[in-house]
């Protein structure tokens, strides 16, 4: 009895962990907190800035070592500080040394899982995929892969990454104050592309069209 209360409370705490995390994702990717989002957002930048120019030794190193020697004179600092005025304040870090930086058990048995379930969905979609189980969906594959050859061509992986962070950081206050506009063309994108793929599935002998 009293293990299962304990689950429950495990559960429902590692539920409201991982709501407090994606509430402070969409937060960032809002521009709620602009210095926090301005942070992260430029970090980010000039990490994969700095990959694409250098090797990743060379970024990590230099990172540990400017954070390095940011800690240490701050350290230095507050101790001749505290020297001179004759004060106990202790540890600078002492509040970030107390924090515990840890990862659950439960979060991570539910970050697994739901990592498991991903995995297992990937898989089975690309043997349907490879295999053909339905005809129109392995053409729409083949031309995506198609169309990212000449990605791959014109763009490098860190290039995309770059690309795809601004992205994120910019599409979904774009799209909040465009909404309206944005729903409206893609909407009639759609509509097209959809009797498109219409009309050459009933020109494909054995392609039926999906029931929805």
């Amino acid at each position: 009895m009293y293990d299962n209360a304990d689950n429950t409370t495990s559960m429902t705490t590692s539920g409201m962990e991982i709501k407090h995390w994606k509430e402070q994702v969409v937060d960032l990717l809002y521009w709620r907190d602009l210095p926090r989002t301005g942070v992260v957002f430029g970090a980010s930048l000039l990490l994969l800035l700095s990959l694409s120019a250098c090797s990743i030794i060379s970024v990590i190193s230099y990172m540990t070592l400017a954070l390095l020697s940011v800690t240490i004179s701050f350290r230095i600092y507050k101790g001749i500080l505290q020297a001179v005025q004759k004060s106990e304040d202790g540890h600078p870090f002492k509040m970030y040394l107390d924090k515990d930086v840890g990862i659950s058990s439960e979060l991570a048995h539910k970050y697994g899982d739901t990592a498991l379930v991903h995995f297992n969905s990937l898989i089975k979609e690309l043997r349907r995929l490879f295999l053909v189980e339905d005809l129109v969906d392995s053409l729409k594959f083949a031309v995506l892969m198609w169309i990212l050859t000449y990605v791959g061509a014109l763009f490098n992986g860190l290039t995309i990454l770059i690309l795809g962070l601004i992205g994120a950081f910019s599409w979904p206050v774009i799209y909040e104050k465009h909404q309206a506009q944005i729903d409206h063309y893609y909407g009639l994108v759609n509509k097209q592309v959809k009797d498109v793929l219409a009309k050459i599935q009933a020109k494909i002998p054995g392609a039926k069209p999906k029931t929805e």
